[in-house]
């Protein structure tokens, strides 16, 4: 009842919506909201700057794609700034055709939809409201209507400039149905839809054999030529073309290179003039974007071929790489596993970062950098902190590969590989060691891996398993320090007594003797090494701590181990290097102890309540860490 009611709902809304008058009432409604009369280019810009912009980093991120494209902000924002806002600003860029172009699975389609999909319910605003001449299977402008000679006074007193001519349809229909008074003329207000073929068309190239230019154009109606006599009478055609039918808004061309030259020759008045030619007609007026997308190689093989040579100019081609980022990875794969079936399936923390781990490796290239390696290329690009390096050394590095992102494992190979352990071991439970052979066995069967990549491939599948050892370590490494939070407590403690007796040059109590001793280095090095401070930096660190616990002071706040970043990681790995025989016995021993046991049981319960293991992970996790702390 609930869904019906929405249903309900949003009936009524659109009916409400819903506005019908004549040119004349229309000229009115510009009087006030003179943002109707925007171009189609406009419209999409304003569409996507009204979901708002946010500043990160020196960076516009437009909120527009934040739902479905992941880490491409730079793309879009260079998608935006270069194309969509000077065309909504009428300038030269208006005329060119939008070719995105970049690898398989990339993100181009998803761009297209979400820009036909965002225009529909754009459609449907008061700031994106589009009118039409009513009966107008092109849903053309109303200010058409308006002669040429008139056009410079209109746009004196109304600030709007009209481009385009009134169709041909259109032309007979002012002066048989309204006796030539424009002001007469019914508009109406009309709303998106791609699947009513509403401003929105979508053309996809079949046989060039068989696929006929009407559809792309229209056709005539041969079953009205007896009526009205001649073909060249607008009322015997059918304006029913994608071309027809995308006019106020946007035209998709899926795989635009593949298609006929006769069907892109269209194309060059269409984006120069505004206009393309259909039956026996003069040029008939669209105002539309045109956007396409293609894979690189074929945009290679389209620019080598000379015939092409009149389109090359009339297009504005903007590269869509892979995302280069680890963390963004993650939720690619997150968003197409909750669009399946799998969602229910328990993925064990950290195994969809190992497999994006692998997966952005493949896309990175070699830094020229003696110092810079493909795991610190690849933290740096993540955003994370890398000792030695710092914002300017991150553009530095993007900047020595223009192509970077344009090859590589691309995220739906991942997803196949991980469905494909699913099914194959029946499994409700998945880890990242399962998904890593997954990709591995895959990497044979993948029809555009050479065997040079597939070598390259093992070797970052190798690197990727590295990285998940460290992190497999930390994770029991927390669980057991969690479940000797006392330990860590009385460690940090200890610590911070001796940091602050060696910064103010004092002696310390020993708690046992209570003579009066000097700071004992020895331990406070051991902490501080688990986290490489180096002799010559321990001074600054200590001095830092107590700066920061006197700020906690101030503001009357506690001070714990957990407050510091860097101090907590100490500790624990501290802690941890102190347990590791503990660990090995209770991860490793096929009959514990009932003391073990317990142990084993806390641990778990950790890794559960905390981490988000469940009951198989959290224990093949414990044994895995207890297997590397026996090599």
């Amino acid at each position: 009842m609930d869904l019906l009611k929405k249903v309900q709902d949003f009936r009524k809304r659109a009916n409400e919506l819903r506005w019908e008058g004549t040119f004349a009432e229309y000229l009115r409604l510009l009087k006030e909201k003179p943002y109707l009369a925007q171009s189609a280019h406009s419209r999409v810009y304003q569409m996507i700057k009204s979901s708002g912009i946010r500043e990160e980093g020196g960076q516009k991120h437009y909120n527009f794609f934040d739902e479905e494209i992941y880490g491409l902000e730079e793309s879009m924002e260079h998608l935006v700034e270069e194309y969509f806002h000077p065309a909504a600003r009428r300038l030269d860029v208006k005329k060119r055709i939008l070719l995105l172009m970049g690898p398989v699975s990339g993100g181009k389609s998803t761009i297209v939809q979400l820009l036909k999909k965002g225009l529909e319910q754009y459609s449907y605003t008061d700031e994106g409201a589009v009118y039409a001449i009513k009966g107008c299977p092109m849903h053309e402008d109303p200010l058409h209507l308006i002669p040429h000679s008139l056009r410079k006074d209109f746009e004196e007193e109304y600030g709007i400039r009209i481009e385009g001519s009134l169709s041909p349809l259109n032309t007979m229909r002012l002066e048989e149905e309204y006796g030539g008074r424009m002001e007469d003329v019914m508009v109406e207000r009309i709303f998106f839809s791609e699947d009513k073929r509403v401003g929105i068309g979508t053309f996809s190239p079949s046989d060039p054999k068989s696929q006929d230019i009407a559809d792309l154009t229209g056709s005539i109606d041969f079953s009205t030529i007896a009526e009205y006599g001649s073909e060249s009478d607008p009322r015997a055609y059918r304006f029913d073309g994608e071309l027809n039918k995308a006019n106020r808004g946007m035209m998709e061309f899926q795989e635009m290179l593949k298609c006929d030259e006769k069907f892109l020759w269209h194309l060059l008045s269409l984006t120069q003039e505004g206009n393309f030619k259909a039956g026996r007609f003069a040029l008939i007026s669209a105002d539309e974007l045109i956007v396409a997308h293609t894979n690189e190689a074929e945009y290679e093989s389209f620019i080598a071929n000379k015939k092409n040579e009149a389109l090359h100019s009339r297009m504005i081609v903007m590269p869509v790489p892979y995302n280069l980022k680890v963390s963004e990875e993650e939720r690619i794969y997150h968003k197409l596993i909750d669009e399946s079936d799998m969602r229910d399936i328990h993925i064990a923390p950290h195994t969809l970062k190992v497999a994006a781990i692998f997966t952005i490796l493949t896309r990175l290239k070699d830094s020229k950098k003696a110092d810079v390696d493909l795991l610190k290329k690849m933290r740096l690009y993540n955003g994370e902190t890398v000792e030695g390096f710092n914002d300017n050394d991150v553009e530095e590095l993007k900047r020595e590969y223009t192509d970077e992102g344009m090859s590589g494992i691309d995220p739906r190979y991942v997803i196949n590989r991980i469905s494909s352990t699913i099914i194959k071991k029946e499994m409700s439970s998945i880890n990242a060691l399962d998904v890593l052979r997954s990709l591995k066995e895959g990497l044979h069967t993948h029809p555009s891996i050479t065997s040079e990549d597939q070598e390259r491939y093992l070797d970052f599948i190798s690197l990727a398993r590295k990285q998940y050892d460290d992190i497999a370590k930390r994770e029991v490494q927390k669980a057991f320090v969690y479940s000797y939070e006392e330990s860590a407590v009385t460690l940090m403690d200890n610590y911070l007594d001796n940091v602050e007796a060696y910064c103010n040059q004092s002696t310390i109590r020993d708690p046992l003797t209570g003579d009066e001793v000097t700071p004992d280095e020895r331990l406070m090095r051991s902490i501080e090494e688990q986290i490489g401070v180096s002799e010559n930096a321990k001074k600054a660190f200590r001095e830092e701590l107590l700066i920061r616990i006197s700020a906690y002071a101030r503001k009357g706040k506690k001070f714990d181990y957990r407050s510091h970043e860097r101090l907590r990681e100490a500790i624990q790995k501290k802690l941890f290097a102190d347990l590791k025989d503990i660990v090995k016995i209770t991860t490793t021993t096929k009959t514990p102890d009932e003391q073990q046991l317990k142990k084993i049981n806390e641990v778990v319960a950790t890794l559960i309540d905390e981490h988000g293991y469940n009951s198989t992970s959290a224990n093949e996790l414990l044994r895995y860490v207890g297997s590397l702390l026996n090599r």
